[in-house]
């Protein structure tokens, strides 16, 4: 492995794309440490140490890299692209001219990602305004003994500090395109990468802290197995064998070779539990915004205790299921077996066994149904590692080993491994994976 990081920065263009790539993350989080104009940094480092935890805000603050209630330009991370990006998948199977757009190729693909950007800023924009709006009512950093984020209260810092964040996120999404033009992998993924990766060392360091290094090392071993576990995961799919059949168009012929399509076990990526967790984050919402009022009603005390913490058997449970849900649910609106079936008859391919047409749409159904439930067990059993270790070892909500940070880190790197070993094969090169 240490030979083929040699060659990839022996080769010139490989080399520079690499480069590009580091310096890009750099900036990336150089920016993820600037406060916004107008912040208290004294004010909000002590917020940070008086509160231990604020799992309203995890999700949000994994993807910004510990940015978010940092209060910093970046502080919004990558999350308003994510949510705009699932949004818009949503919407191509619900809205026909989205559709058509799709089908139209690289064109109509291009139109989509335009429409991605506005509804981006709008969400950035909507996000920043409630993030600062909740630091200026002392509601974001709860338990905090300083009286002020802001050096300023006024309506100017305000609104100064909402548009910084939203041109943050519009600068970000910048970085992460030019790293797909000009770098290796998918800029976005690698950006998402870049901020999880940042709190992992803070978050095994809180174990050691906080248990001792006899958990520390622990928490190492099962860390190792479950990395392994999720690469095994990561790499299975299931290969359905197409056939084509020979065609003579004018005096050539085409057609007669063999090939297959890739079923992965895992179809549906992070994306139901990014589903799951920010459907539960509502009733934690809910409770600390009801926080402080005189007449509290019955529900509120019923979702503190039942769906806020995420150590309550019934809270795991509800998360679990919901996990299964949108993964039946992603997999069936990213994949269209009909779609598959009528393009593998359009161009003369069949299964073997398995006749064109609509036994081809049945056959491929039944296999992803099958192939699915391994896939949503196993997101389900990943993401609530965390909140067991939590539930058992009081050790953090952010235990590194599990959940959301696990499968990004795994799976982008994974990915952009795969892309470097593919240029090396291509100046025939060993690559990494032999």
């Amino acid at each position: 492995m240490l030979g083929a990081f040699a060659n990839a920065f022996r080769t010139p263009d490989l080399r520079r794309k690499l480069l590009f790539v580091l310096f890009v993350i750099v900036l990336f989080r150089l920016g993820s440490q600037i406060p916004a104009p107008g912040v208290n940094v004294a004010n909000v480092e002590t917020c940070l140490n008086d509160i231990k935890d604020n799992s309203v805000y995890n999700l949000i603050n994994l993807f910004s890299g510990g940015a978010l209630l940092q209060l910093t330009i970046f502080a919004l991370g990558i999350m308003p692209y994510i949510t705009a990006s699932i949004i818009l998948q949503l919407l191509v199977v619900v809205i026909p001219r989205l559709e058509a757009l799709k089908n139209e190729g690289q064109a109509g693909q291009q139109k989509i990602t335009q429409y991605t950007r506005y509804l981006t800023l709008a969400l950035a924009l909507l996000q920043a305004t409630g993030i600062v709006a909740l630091a200026r009512s002392k509601q974001l950093l709860q338990g905090c003994s300083a009286d002020l984020l802001y050096n300023n209260d006024s309506i100017q810092v305000f609104l100064v500090m909402v548009v910084t964040m939203t041109a943050g996120t519009a600068v970000i999404m910048w970085l992460g395109e030019l790293i797909t033009d000009r770098g290796i992998g998918n800029g976005m993924s690698i950006l998402i990468f870049t901020q999880v990766v940042a709190t992992f060392p803070g978050a095994l360091w809180g174990v050691k802290e906080s248990k001792g290094w006899a958990t520390f090392a622990i928490v190492m071993a099962i860390g190792l197995v479950i990395v392994a576990g999720v690469i095994f995961i990561e790499q299975a799919q299931r290969r359905i064998p197409v056939q084509y059949a020979k065609r003579m168009v004018g005096r050539k012929m085409f057609g007669g070779s063999s090939t297959y399509i890739p079923l992965k076990v895992n179809q549906a990526g992070i994306i139901p539990v990014i589903f799951a967790s920010s459907l539960l984050y509502l009733p934690a919402m809910a409770v600390q915004f009801n926080q402080g009022k005189t007449n509290q009603a019955k529900w509120v005390g019923w979702l503190n205790d039942y769906l806020v913490g995420g150590d309550h058997p019934l809270y795991m449970a509800l998360y679990f299921g919901l996990i299964i849900f949108f993964t039946y649910f992603y997999v069936s609106i990213t994949f269209n077996p009909a779609e598959v079936a009528d393009n593998m008859k359009k161009y003369g391919g069949f299964i073997p066994g398995i006749r064109a047409g609509k036994p081809t749409e049945d056959y491929l159904a039944y296999v992803l149904s099958r192939i699915t439930l391994p896939g949503a067990l196993y997101l389900g059993l990943i993401s609530l590692i965390p909140l067991i270790a939590f539930a058992v070892l009081h050790a953090s909500q952010k235990f590194p080993f599990g959940g959301t940070s696990i499968l990004i880190m795994v799976g982008v790197a994974l990915d952009t491994v795969k892309q470097i070993e593919s240029q090396l094969q291509q100046r025939n090169y060993e690559g990494f994976l032999r």
